[in-house]
């Protein structure tokens, strides 16, 4: 059985924040531990299949941590872990860096449909 390659450390974190939902995932769940219904209100355009994907991918890396409360009906919450919490300032950095290159990126793309036509 031929052995797997070891991922490089870039490559494992953009495999758990990655795709287009999971940052808005950990977002709602950086300001406060969320019912399931809460983060599909805050999350707009998101499926409720998605979400509860995008929610077990992340448990599954111990980024978010799911608790079942012994209330009467039981009630379920989202929260994120310390190590969840340690993405912050990396979330934060990124959307820092996608501001300020935004502009140059769509002149770029503009300037490449222009030399398509």
């Amino acid at each position: 059985m031929a052995k797997r390659p070891e991922l490089c450390p870039v490559e494992t974190t953009a495999r758990i924040v990655g795709g287009r939902w999971k940052a808005a995932v950990l977002e709602q769940l950086f300001q406060s531990t969320k019912r399931f219904s809460e983060l599909k209100r805050a999350i707009t355009g998101i499926t409720q299949r998605t979400l509860s994907q995008q929610l077990r991918d992340l448990q599954s890396t111990g980024i978010v941590e799911r608790t079942v409360c012994a209330d009467t009906p039981p009630r379920v919450v989202y929260a994120i872990t310390p190590l969840g919490r340690s993405l912050r300032p990396l979330l934060e950095t990124m959307c820092h860096w996608g501001k300020s290159h935004s502009a140059a990126m769509a002149l770029k793309k503009l300037r490449a449909s222009d030399r398509v036509r």
